[in-house]
């Protein structure tokens, strides 16, 4: 930090209250500081959410589509105007943006074609839309296939090994499985393992439809006509098929990317549909065999049963062609004044599959009106000390692709710059405040939400969200969104928070009509976002030291390490434990608490060696790198963190020291010791870099 951060006197502590508690913070920045976050609030204008929304949805936009460009040209506009520096960054990435030629059909014992799309609504104007597609799976095998069916439930791992402890006959036959349970695409991966040749999903009224309450458009939930559409791409690896490790450079480009040839992809090759429930109950009700497991039945009113029989037969058909598409990605940087090369990272894809209002739009207009309020302090003068990066995503929901390519373009620059990664994807979706988050950044979060009304109550965000709990809980990341390559393949401390509720997610209806009549009528609650996830931001930016809760690791860890010990048990009971993580623990406990304490002194006191804080900054960045292993996991080693990924079974669950939860998974004993030792030593170094950071953080010495 430079000294105009260091100038403030003693007396001017005395205005900012709370605060002076900060981390991070050397005391002589609290007044000044304070400031900043009073002049924030105060410059978020909650009213330009909505403005934003409505603009951003005017238009169903799937990656690849004029309607997406216009999105992409209004995004550069925005953060133009609000005084950052944009850029476009194009890619050429492998997907299906069109559902191309699909067919469901009832062949026997009657022949009855059954919708592929929602129904248009009276009221609202945006189901009528002529552009709107059929639902479609992208990267969904093409074929043509009659055959029997059979209910798999979830269409999970465990669905499908109870199928066949149960002695189902599933080779040839098409599967009809519910949405929930795990990503999508295994229901397709399991099918086709199990010699499948058809897969049909749907939404169960049980998970979201009538049994839930009113349903759309007198309620939230799904009609019998909604129809969620989403990705069926389960890899081993995240972003564009074609170029794993390395970014889709454009094909026109004077620097070409060797591609791989899709026919060496293993894609699925099984056609798959999704419908709503009200043609899946045309299948469902006509079902002949046993009756399914108790914990299998879903909410329509009738029998639910295993198998179709021999005379309900099930036509599945598919022609989709995936293509070369253009993404775009916009980032756009407000530059630090003191370490421009210092970066916080702020995110969500803007593609959609219709209109995508609450998924993703309602982050997208978030991180917009976040952008303006930002820029209008940015302009008078008022610069945060590190860069504050915001970057929108292309091509997110065929795979998370757009962000994945440009980690993987900037890996090395964001492994030496890159603070942290906070992920919006629907980041406002309704009215209930949650978070996901790297150990690091969940007290950051918890601290902004004391600091931010909870609109239209006299409570603070942190009241409400705790509720009568003294804190609110934070979870751990998983899948599904931007969030994966940063911090599972690159190390860098990520989370993903805002507000959610009942949407109608990857249908037709996800229109600014359905937002405002259910998710958040009043609009204020993109405005409480912004300035909650800007005060963590603006944190992270201005603190003379990385406002990082370093020992939060030592203490996570010991719980799940406890937690993994006991998981290990149930595969090989007389398991004793993991010595040298152990000792590494107790290592990590005591740099853990020797830095915190270093730390603490000299920065409230102010004897912290300023000549230093580069040092220590940089040291810090280099931490969570501890956790990226060259070998990765056993079931992808494009997955570099040893502490965190998506569950490679459901996509979607976090798993905490994923090496050893998938030993468990898959019931293999023999590689424990590997495991213990791989673990030990990213401890260790974690713990030895920490040594390092409490040296440099020690008072000086007059």
């Amino acid at each position: 930090m430079k000294k105009h951060l260091l100038s403030l006197t003693a007396a001017s502590l005395l205005s900012v209250g709370a605060f002076a508690q900060q981390d991070g913070f050397l005391p002589s920045q609290f007044a000044e500081q304070k400031k900043f976050e009073t002049d924030f609030l105060d410059a978020v204008d909650f009213s330009r959410f909505k403005v934003h929304l409505q603009e951003l949805t005017k238009n169903p936009h799937i990656a690849g589509t004029p309607e997406n460009e216009l999105v992409k040209d209004y995004l550069v506009k925005i953060m133009s105007d609000a005084g950052m520096s944009v850029k476009v960054w194009p890619y050429d990435v492998y997907l299906p943006n069109h559902p191309g030629k699909s067919e469901l059909q009832i062949t026997s014992p009657v022949q009855l074609t059954l919708s592929q799309k929602e129904g248009e609504i009276a009221e609202d104007p945006f189901s009528k839309d002529p552009r709107l597609h059929l639902g479609f799976n992208a990267f969904s095998g093409s074929g043509d296939v009659t055959a029997e069916v059979v209910y798999v439930n979830y269409g999970t791992r465990e669905d499908f090994e109870k199928l066949a402890e149960m002695g189902v006959p599933l080779e040839g036959k098409i599967a009809i499985a519910r949405y929930g349970g795990n990503f999508r695409g295994y229901k397709a991966k399991f099918a086709e393992q199990y010699g499948m040749i058809g897969l049909v999903v749907y939404t169960d009224p049980k998970d979201s439809g009538f049994t839930r309450g009113e349903v759309y458009p007198n309620g939230p939930y799904f009609n019998e006509t909604t129809i969620q559409r989403g990705s069926m791409l389960t890899l081993d690896y995240t972003g564009d098929p074609l170029t794993p490790n390395v970014p889709a450079l454009p094909l026109d480009g004077n620097k070409k990317v060797k591609r791989l040839d899709p026919a060496d992809v293993p894609f699925h090759t099984i056609p798959v549909t999704p419908i709503g429930y009200g043609a899946a109950k045309e299948i469902l009700s006509r079902m002949t065999g046993s009756e399914v497991p108790e914990a299998w039945k879903g909410g329509l009113p009738f029998t639910y049963r295993i198998t179709g029989g021999p005379e309900l037969k099930v036509r599945v058909m598919v022609d989709q062609k995936p293509d070369y598409i253009r993404a775009n990605n916009v980032v756009g940087t407000f530059e630090g004044s003191e370490s421009p090369d210092e970066w916080i990272i702020m995110g969500s894809h803007y593609d959609a599959w219709s209109f995508g209002a609450t998924d993703p739009n309602s982050g997208t207009a978030m991180l917009l009106t976040f952008a303006e309020g930002l820029g209008k302090l940015y302009k008078n003068g008022q610069k945060p000390a590190r860069s504050i990066l915001i970057g929108h995503w292309d091509a997110e929901e065929q795979g998370v692709i757009g962000s994945t390519e440009w980690v993987e373009h900037l890996k090395k620059e964001l492994g030496a710059k890159a603070i942290s990664y906070m992920n919006f994807d629907g980041g406002v979706s309704g009215r209930n405040f949650g978070a996901s988050a790297a150990p690091t950044l969940k007290k950051l979060i918890i601290d902004a939400s004391k600091e931010v009304v909870y609109p239209d109550s006299a409570k603070t965000v942190f009241q409400v969200w705790a509720g009568k709990n003294p804190e609110p809980g934070i979870g751990n990341l998983g899948g599904g969104s931007d969030h994966i390559a940063f911090y599972m393949h690159a190390g860098i401390p990520s989370l993903s928070g805002g507000s959610g509720g009942t949407s109608a997610y990857h249908s037709n209806y996800d229109n600014f009509h359905y937002y405002s009549k259910f998710s958040d009528p009043s609009f204020k609650m993109g405005g409480a976002v912004a300035q909650l996830f800007g005060l963590v931001a603006i944190r992270q930016a201005n603190a003379a030291v990385i406002p990082y809760d370093v020992s939060r690791y030592a203490r996570d860890l010991k719980g799940h390490f406890e937690q993994a010990v006991k998981n290990v048990k149930t595969i090989a009971p007389d398991f004793a434990g993991f010595d040298q993580v152990d000792a590494a623990l107790s290592k990590l406990e005591a740099s853990s608490d020797a830095y915190h304490e270093a730390l603490h002194k000299s920065l409230s006191e102010e004897t912290i060696h300023t000549s230093k804080l580069d040092a220590i900054n940089k040291g810090l960045i280099s931490l969570e790198k501890s956790w990226l292993d060259p070998k990765g996991m056993y079931y992808g080693a494009w997955y570099k963190s040893l502490y965190v990924c998506n569950d490679p079974f459901s996509g979607y669950a976090s798993w905490i020291l994923p090496g050893i939860q998938y030993e468990v998974a898959i019931r293999n004993s023999e590689r424990l010791e590997e495991w213990d030792t791989r673990y030990a030593k990213a401890i260790l170094d974690l713990s030895k870099k920490i040594d390092t950071l409490t040296k440099l953080a020690q008072p000086k010495k007059y």
